[in-house]
């Protein structure tokens, strides 16, 4: 199932992650290791913000893409499920 990974990061660890290099390192890690279809950088709230979209085949997967994120941006995540255009064309017809 595609799902958007959302990933906000405290800005005091994003900080440190920015100065000490490892916050290139940590994203590009994650969305490899995802296959990620598709990666957007933005700020919400007033903090760093990562939406991730990539292709899920087990809910099972969740705690290996998100402890890392965890423990090395104190990170806050969301796992939402997602659709394109093709998706929703294809599942609007259903309801009908």
């Amino acid at each position: 199932m595609r799902m958007l990974l959302k990933v906000k990061m405290p800005t005091e660890q994003g900080n440190q992650a920015v100065k000490d290099g490892s916050l290139g390192k940590i994203l590009e890690a994650t969305i490899g290791r995802l296959k990620a279809e598709a990666a957007y950088f933005i700020a919400e709230d007033g903090l760093r913000c990562a939406l991730i979209f990539f292709d899920m085949k087990d809910s099972a997967d969740m705690p290996a893409i998100a402890e890392p994120l965890f423990i090395s941006l104190g990170a806050k995540l969301e796992f939402v499920p997602a659709m394109n255009a093709d998706d929703l064309r294809k599942g609007l017809p259903a309801n009908m």
